[in-house]
């Protein structure tokens, strides 16, 4: 039977704010009384901030290891279902299946590399932005008593960011983080969609090589190409962190899980959400990623020059599943990619000094 001192030391680590939640009141002063630990938010001090803040950078690069180790699988099946046509593959299944058995357990990682890296600066930088965004928006907005009466939240402490802010604040890092996005996922699209397996065939060798043709052919506009599509798509981060945040009050004041348990569960669970909100302006953006260039690099001729060219060629293509084909291995990749990348993350801060 565990001491009376062992269960106290037990509840307080599950009372313990994680790092997102401390990063969510980022001004927070810690005080400990009658055994339990409370977080007086106060915008007076904030104690140790450039270094919290840098650990958030560095923990992010570990979250983007992690979503990809997990979740790419799933993506190279998702966006060959967007992009291909219907007689291609009768499912997800299919898909998966097919891809082993004609290009290896590989085929289901090709264009990693690329996420590989970038996913690790994405995370980086986003969850670092995100955690400026949240303190500058709470300092400056959401504690301002001119500005906070004319905001649409009910909670009566300016002290602490509210689940809106915390949208808000996921759609500024979205913008942000689509700069290094944009050009990532566009190659990574196009490597994903080659399906020779003899490599000799495929336009591309790799992803240095997709990057050069790319570029020598259309300068850094064709690399960027689908960035206006992938900012819309990352503004439904504003469903993302504000589920997340949602989900993570409650979790702590109606369950007794331990603080990596609810970063696991918030953050899966929430990551689904963002999914279901934002899905059909991915397969757009998908398709503008894998629209041919044309001109000089000879991989056919362009179709889509606007985000409206795309998104209606989708709907009279297949109606309005199309903006819904490929979602299962999607949904079903968004839960453990992101639950492990949350995981991560918050390992590495306890663990950083």
């Amino acid at each position: 039977m565990a001491s009376l001192s062992e269960q106290h030391r037990q509840k307080e680590s599950q009372q313990m704010p994680s790092a997102l939640e401390r990063q969510r009141e980022p001004n927070a002063q810690q005080s400990t009384g009658s055994g339990n630990a409370t977080v007086t938010a106060t915008i007076a001090t904030a104690t140790a901030e450039p270094k919290r803040n840098y650990k958030g950078f560095v923990a992010g690069v570990f979250s983007g290891i992690a979503k990809l180790s997990v979740g790419h699988p799933f993506d190279t099946v998702k966006v060959r279902l967007q992009t291909s046509k219907d007689s291609h593959f009768k499912g997800p299944l299919d898909c998966v299946l097919q891809t082993v058995r004609k290009e290896g357990v590989s085929g289901l990682y090709k264009g990693a590399t690329p996420p590989l890296i970038g996913w690790m600066v994405m995370d980086s930088v986003m969850l670092g932005s995100l955690t400026l965004y949240r303190r500058l928006l709470l300092e400056h907005v959401f504690s301002n008593p001119r500005i906070r009466p004319a905001l649409p939240i009910t909670s009566t402490d300016p002290h602490t960011l509210p689940s809106f802010g915390h949208g808000i604040a996921g759609i500024m890092a979205g913008t942000t983080v689509s700069f290094i996005a944009a050009p990532v996922e566009h190659i990574k699209a196009r490597l994903q969609v080659q399906y020779a397996a003899d490599k000799a065939q495929r336009m591309y060798s790799g992803p240095i090589d997709c990057v050069l043709k790319v570029y020598r052919a259309h300068g850094i506009p064709g690399v960027y190409r689908g960035l206006c599509a992938t900012m819309f798509f990352r503004s439904f981060f504003f469903f993302w962190w504000g589920s997340y945040d949602i989900l993570s009050r409650w979790m702590r004041e109606q369950t007794k899980l331990s603080t990596p348990a609810i970063n696991f569960w918030a953050g899966g669970i929430s990551a689904q959400v963002f999914w279901i909100t934002s899905y059909p302006s991915d397969v757009v953006k998908q398709r503008i990623m894998t629209d041919p260039l044309g001109g000089s690099l000879g991989d056919g001729e362009r179709r889509f020059r606007h985000w409206k060219d795309a998104a209606v060629t989708v709907y009279r293509e297949r109606g309005w599943q199309g903006y819904w084909r490929g979602f299962l291995p999607c949904f079903l990749r968004a839960f453990p990619a992101n639950a492990m990348a949350l995981v991560a993350f918050e390992g590495v801060m306890r663990w950083l000094p």
